[in-house]
């Protein structure tokens, strides 16, 4: 081979690493800036007892639902509920890199990459790669970013976009499911959500006893 013909070929390869790298580049510098810190929960949970002053049953509800949405609204939960066909990543909730969609079921496109293809039964943390047996993307009918946590309320309690769950089902959903528990066991450089299952499980419980009344739900965040 000609050391003219070893000089294209090394520049050719040199522009395709450059290349990589540029798009690598951000994603690299977001893991390690959440590096940085030790991971630890970004805040308790308040016990259940602690709304027992509220009288108004109402107001308790409402309470204990906006405690509950300090898990709800954290990148662990808001990361599988995506606006868009697109799941987000990381505490920054950045879109997900690869490119991967929500497809049938949420489990990836078929013409695409599947959820399972990197996702698989438990974290691998030498990757860096979450990992669940359920691993899937919430169906879009479940979509929660962009909304307020009264919306979500409310969406959450809607029997048409919750799987048809009744209240009784919702709340062992929350308590006990597998998939939603892995939030506070997410592997990698990741922040757990708020508290454990189990508090957020109590929560939820005592909030459906006081009669699930949603937080209010203002002109500016309607529709």
């Amino acid at each position: 081979m000609s050391l003219l013909r070893q000089g294209v070929m090394a520049l050719g390869a040199g522009a395709i690493a450059a290349t990589v790298l540029a798009f690598a580049a951000p994603t690299l510098r977001d893991e390690a800036d959440a590096a940085v810190e030790p991971i630890k929960n970004p805040a308790v949970l308040k016990p259940v007892s602690s709304f027992d002053k509220i009288k108004d049953k109402n107001k308790r509800a409402v309470a204990l639902f906006e405690e509950a949405g300090k898990v709800i609204q954290s990148p662990r939960c808001m990361n599988c509920h995506p606006a868009t066909e697109r799941p987000t990543q990381t505490d920054r909730m950045r879109p997900h890199m690869p490119l991967v969609v929500r497809g049938d079921g949420g489990v990836g496109a078929a013409s695409g990459l599947a959820c399972n293809t990197c996702h698989h039964d438990a974290n691998f943390d030498a990757a860096g790669v979450p990992g669940n047996p359920k691993w899937a993307l919430a169906p879009a009918e479940m979509a929660w970013q962009g909304k307020s946590l009264g919306q979500i309320c409310v969406q959450i309690k809607d029997r048409e976009r919750n799987g048809g769950k009744d209240m009784a089902a919702l709340v062992k959903h929350m308590a006990e499911d597998e998939l939603v528990g892995w939030g506070w066991n997410p592997g990698g450089n990741r922040t757990p959500a708020p508290g454990t299952q189990k508090q957020f499980g109590e929560l939820i419980k005592a909030w459906a006893a006081a009669g699930a009344a949603c937080p209010k739900i203002t002109a500016d965040t309607k529709g």
